[in-house]
């Protein structure tokens, strides 16, 4: 399927449903649109305030740029799954001017702040387990997204084929399972992985891994000490996931300017064996057309 706008789409040659118009977008999977396990959609518009500030997605963004122009200078077409408010999208929209790019999100709640970030990008309501895309993309971006999702192989999967041969997968996770807390309920995430388990599902899957690196890796003691604390106040289910996110002013100074020597220790060269957070860069094998 070339991309296209909704009034351009017919039937998907992938599983030959026609997509519907919800809220102003093409809907590949309506029925999960407004609520589904893996994220509250009532959390965008309090998330679209947040992240503009907090340092952690303000590095998350620095790390992600990074790696594209690094890894991706010459894209033509990217695809971000899970594209939430349109905050990421709005960074690459800078770092790559002359791509075409295209925002996913199974949460129709979300696309509309996403197309006010970034109105030059085209825009789906999609489910990431069936992407109608075949052999189309240059880079497609997931960015703490398949931790929300139960069959996390199955989206890898379906990203191998919708990425032309050579095209690279771009994504970031949370890190290290002991590092689970009460916070990680509260996101709905399903699990937090481990560089060996990672890697081991990207090239079942027909990728080869060009980068990895953790992040969030200069301030783990601190990650570690607040996750910690968080299991012995054996909060309940009052808490939800915006809870990290709502720092005070100073800590979140103070956390930024310790990321900003992080990031550029990392485009120096330097790869962190652990933090909170993975960065990884995997290339689908020319001679893959990824998993069957």
């Amino acid at each position: 399927m070339r991309i296209a706008r909704s009034a351009d789409i017919e039937a998907c040659p992938v599983c030959g449903d026609r997509p519907v118009v919800l809220d102003g977008f093409t809907a590949f999977a309506p029925a999960l649109a407004t609520e589904n396990a893996g994220f509250r959609a009532s959390y965008f518009a309090e998330l679209a305030d947040l992240e503009a500030q907090n340092f952690w997605f303000r590095a998350r963004n620095d790390v992600i740029v990074w790696a594209l122009r690094s890894e991706v200078p010459d894209c033509e077409r990217f695809l971000e799954i899970g594209c939430g408010t349109g905050f990421v999208l709005s960074a690459i929209r800078e770092a790559l001017p002359r791509a075409e790019l295209v925002g996913s999100e199974i949460f129709s709640a979300g696309l509309h702040v996403a197309a006010s970030r970034v109105p030059t990008a085209t825009f789906y309501q999609m489910d990431a387990r069936s992407i109608p895309f075949r052999d189309e993309f240059d880079a497609i971006g997931a960015f703490d997204v398949i931790e929300h999702i139960e069959d996390d192989v199955a989206v890898i999967e379906e990203v191998g084929r919708a990425l032309r041969p050579g095209g690279r997968f771009v994504m970031t996770v949370p890190q290290h399972p002991a590092l689970w807390s009460p916070q990680d309920d509260y996101a709905h995430h399903v699990r937090r992985y481990t560089a060996s388990g990672l890697r081991r599902k990207l090239e079942a899957a027909g990728f080869e891994i060009d980068r990895m690196t953790s992040f969030v890796s200069l301030l783990l003691p601190v990650m570690l000490a607040s996750r910690m604390w968080l299991r012995l106040r054996a909060l309940d289910q009052a808490g939800d996931a915006m809870d990290e996110l709502r720092i005070s002013p100073l800590a979140n100074t103070i956390s930024g300017s310790v990321m900003r020597i992080e990031t550029a220790l990392t485009r120096r060269g330097v790869s962190w064996p652990a933090g909170g957070s993975l960065l990884v860069v995997a290339r689908k094998r020319a001679t893959s057309e990824g998993a069957t």
